[in-house]
């Protein structure tokens, strides 16, 4: 056989070797365990470590092309690190390709294998194929490439062959060779295209945590407030979600959006504030956000777009432990209402919103019931929910009553990958494993096709996207898949092979149970909702305030909270708290204790409103703890509409008569028109002092005597004041009357001299004219009319009640 197979120019292949070689160690293993037996296990195999390894890690980096065709040359590259104490001689690299593998159990089995076995693999390839290391030290490392024609391996038909990189050789001064390390893998290998390939759908979702908080600014931008800036680093270039735009703009993915994404990144595109502390600082990634939606919304055009239910509430929680708390399953109804008209406003896009998606496909005949409850037709479920006893994978969608089909995705290509893929061993040795599995399904039946649905994890990371994404571009022409719209894959033809019985509740992942929202939970969101409820009813512009609120407690019950109760517990706090910030804008101002004289008397109760908008709606309700001293509105309570402007405070004024002395009790509240309290009672004391008709008499009189008399002395001061003023004008005519007579006395005396000693006469003229009127005497003891300016010191006490 060597001979003719050395004449004919040809040589075994490597699968055939590995056979040969099988069958050798078989018939000369009861010769070996003789010659064996009684002699010592040789040091070097007794010095290997734990698990089988032999000391020295082999990491394959790179492999290309990820699945070739012939004419292809298979290159790999890597690195080899001895991790022992003592240096390696005479080492090398080999390449190991094992026979087709016939089944994907076969695969798992490979896939599990960790460190060295010996006689579980196959035979290295040998030749020119290897890499000589002469001598490897302890703790050093040695990267190699090894390039091999796809000719040269040896396969023999389409199918999955176990690939392994190998290094061998000696250590401690021991004369033979032995496998010291080995990395496994899997090789895809299709030379044809296949008649009938699989149709298979690639979930490519968008969603993030929560991290926009119910607080807004007073502004009418309403400025929304978020709980931190994390967000922008997903949305800068290399963060998560920008590698995830990046990426799937280019593959054949069906895009699955959360809309509380979407909705957040609009808000980041315009002025917003992020919390810090007690305070809060202006955001300033409004340039990332604002290029991410511009990237995302040309990005979608052309693919089908799935919109889950705002900010991907838990559906699992829901059913377990929120659908008995009254208004929960209404509030999942609202937030898949939402969710179209968020998209279609921000990416132009009319996305399917008939799907839902709970965690890691787990599904039970609650989380099913409660999935529909909101309209949705599909539920996301994963096969290793769905069992199936079937030697093949059936086609993804499966109806189980109701008008409801299960879209069963697959979850080997589902779990691909996870797990840490920033290495490039991680990434290489998923992608392979993804490769080889979406082949060996294909081949399972090659004259039948199915439809498979893949839904990876619900927010990968930025390695781990684009893993995924180079496992997508390998299935590229002439490969064994085809790609196929979520929508349309639920509504392909079902397997009737396939089960279509819902897991029992019984069978949910006690893990993922660990992680649900407890009922407590639920009563906190439905506090708030009941909270906000009774506050949207006064407002004269609730929407500014309810829709803030409703997408909150939408956050509050999303799927991303798992494994994060106390981050989950404080966010609903903190949109609770706030809310009650906002209804105590709104109070009864408090009064201190009145005294009521009188059988009459109006008691005013103000109502104050520091909010932004008017309120309306309102009644306020005072009543009287002791109506047989206190009535009003000759009742024991009295109502009073309450309407008012914001930053404005109203007095409401009640008619309150008293029937005897003593404290009474007041308590005002506030209600909604329907009779919902709204905010607390406030109480104030009355003290009746009644005054009796007798006493009232005296006082009559006493301020009658009072007025009399001041009129009296009024009176008498203008006389007074008249006399005064007459005398004082007859005085000054009297002197001028005086000076003028003496003047012409004197001249008169002159002539009459003169005349007398011309004529002999003398004549006699003068005399005191008498004054027109004598006015009255004055009385000096009355006051000058003048007075001062009234008092505007407040007046006495009276019937005043309000202080």
């Amino acid at each position: 056989m060597a001979e003719a197979a050395a004449i004919q120019g040809t040589t075994p292949s490597p699968a055939r070797r590995w056979l040969r070689r099988t069958a050798s160690l078989a018939v000369a293993a009861p010769l070996l365990a003789g010659l064996l037996q009684g002699l010592p296990a040789p040091a070097a195999q007794a010095a290997e470590s734990a698990g089988g390894n032999g000391g020295v890690d082999v990491s394959v980096d790179t492999l290309a092309p990820k699945a070739p065709v012939e004419g292809d040359t298979l290159t790999i590259t890597g690195t080899v690190t001895n991790e022992t104490k003592q240096s390696v001689s005479n080492a090398t690299v080999d390449l190991r390709v094992g026979p087709r593998m016939t089944s994907r159990s076969e695969i798992d089995e490979v896939a599990d294998r960790d460190g060295v076995r010996y006689g579980s693999d196959p035979a290295p390839l040998g030749g020119p194929y290897t890499v000589k290391i002469p001598t490897l030290g302890a703790g050093l490392s040695r990267e190699f490439t090894l390039s091999v024609p796809v000719s040269k391996l040896g396969l023999d038909d389409a199918g999955v062959y176990q690939l392994g990189v190998s290094l061998s050789g000696q250590t401690g001064g021991q004369s033979y060779e032995r496998l010291l390390g080995i990395e496994r893998t899997f090789l895809p290998y299709q030379p044809d295209e296949a008649e009938k390939k699989t149709k298979l759908t690639y979930l490519w979702p968008l969603i993030s945590t929560s991290h926009v908080s119910a607080e807004t600014g007073p502004n009418l931008q309403q400025t929304p407030v978020f709980e931190n800036d994390d967000l922008a680093a997903e949305l800068a270039p290399g963060g998560r979600l920008n590698e995830m735009v990046t990426l799937g703009k280019d593959l054949p993915v069906t895009w699955v959006i959360d809309p509380d994404l979407l909705a957040s990144v609009a808000a980041m595109a315009e002025p917003y504030r992020v919390k810090s502390g007690a305070t809060e600082v202006p955001g300033r990634n409004q340039a990332i956000a604002e290029n991410w939606l511009d990237a995302l919304e040309k990005a979608v055009q052309g693919h089908k777009v799935v919109a889950l239910p705002f900010a991907d509430p838990d559906l699992a929680s829901l059913a377990h432990h929120g659908k008995e708390v009254p208004g929960s399953l209404s509030h999942l109804q609202q937030a898949t209402a939402l969710a179209s008209t968020t998209v279609e406003t921000i990416l132009h896009v009319k996305p399917s919103t008939d799907f839902a998606w709970p965690v890691d496909g787990a599904v039970d005949a609650s989380i099913m019931a409660v999935a529909t409850s909101a309209g949705a037709h599909n539920v996301i479920a994963r096969s290793d929910s769905f069992r199936d006893d079937l030697s093949y994978t059936p086609t993804a969608a499966r109806p189980v009553g109701g008008g409801t089909t299960a879209v069963v995705s697959d979850a080997g290509l589902s779990k691909a990958f996870q797990g840490d893929l920033i290495r490039a061993e991680n990434s290489t040795l998923s992608i392979q494993s993804f490769l080889a599995q979406s082949l060996a399904t294909t081949l399972e039946l090659p004259e039948k096709q199915r439809s498979v649905v893949v839904a990876p994890q619900r927010m990968p990371t930025a390695a781990q996207a684009q893993s995924m994404a180079t496992a997508l571009q390998a299935l590229g022409a002439k490969r064994w898949t085809e790609p196929e719209d979520l929508p349309a894959a639920s509504a392909e033809t079902p397997d009737p092979d396939a089960s279509t019985r819902i897991p029992s509740s019984h069978s949910y992942p006690k893990k993922l149970r660990a992680q649900e929202l407890d009922t407590k939970a639920f009563l906190k969101m439905k506090e708030t909702r009941d909270e906000l409820d009774d506050f949207r009813v006064i407002l004269t512009a609730p929407d500014r305030v309810v829709p803030p609120f409703t997408n909150a407690i939408s956050r509050e019950m999303s799927t991303s909270w798992r494994g994060e109760a106390p981050s989950a517990a404080l966010y609903r706090e903190e949109v609770l708290r706030y809310l009650r910030s906002l209804t105590e804008e709104v109070q009864l101002i408090k009064k201190s204790d009145l005294t009521l004289s009188g059988r009459s008397a109006t008691i005013p109760v103000t109502v104050q409103n520091r909010l932004l908008q008017g309120v309306d709606h309102l009644v306020l309700r005072l009543q009287s703890g002791n109506k047989n001293r206190i009535k009003l509105d000759g009742e024991g309570t009295a109502e009073q509409p309450v309407k008012i402007n914001g930053g404005h405070s109203q007095s409401v004024k009640f008619n309150a008569s008293a029937n005897a002395n003593g404290p009474v009790t007041m308590t005002a509240q506030l209600y909604t028109e329907d009779g919902t309290p709204y905010g607390a009672p406030m109480t104030f004391t009355v003290k009746v002092s009644e005054i009796t008709p007798t006493v009232m008499l005296v006082i009559a009189g006493g301020v009658l005597l009072l007025v009399l008399a001041g009129i009296r002395m009024y009176s008498q001061r203008k006389r007074a004041a008249a006399r005064n003023a007459e005398a004082e004008a007859a005085a000054e005519a009297t002197e001028e009357d005086a000076d003028e007579t003496s003047h012409d006395a004197e001249a008169e005396s002159a002539k009459a001299a003169e005349a007398a000693e011309d004529a002999g006469e003398t004549a006699d003229e003068g005399a005191e004219p008498e004054p027109d009127g004598s006015p009255e005497t004055a009385q000096p003891s009355d006051p000058t009319p003048n007075t001062g300016p009234e008092s505007g010191d407040p007046s006495g006490t009276g019937e005043k009640v309000d202080r």
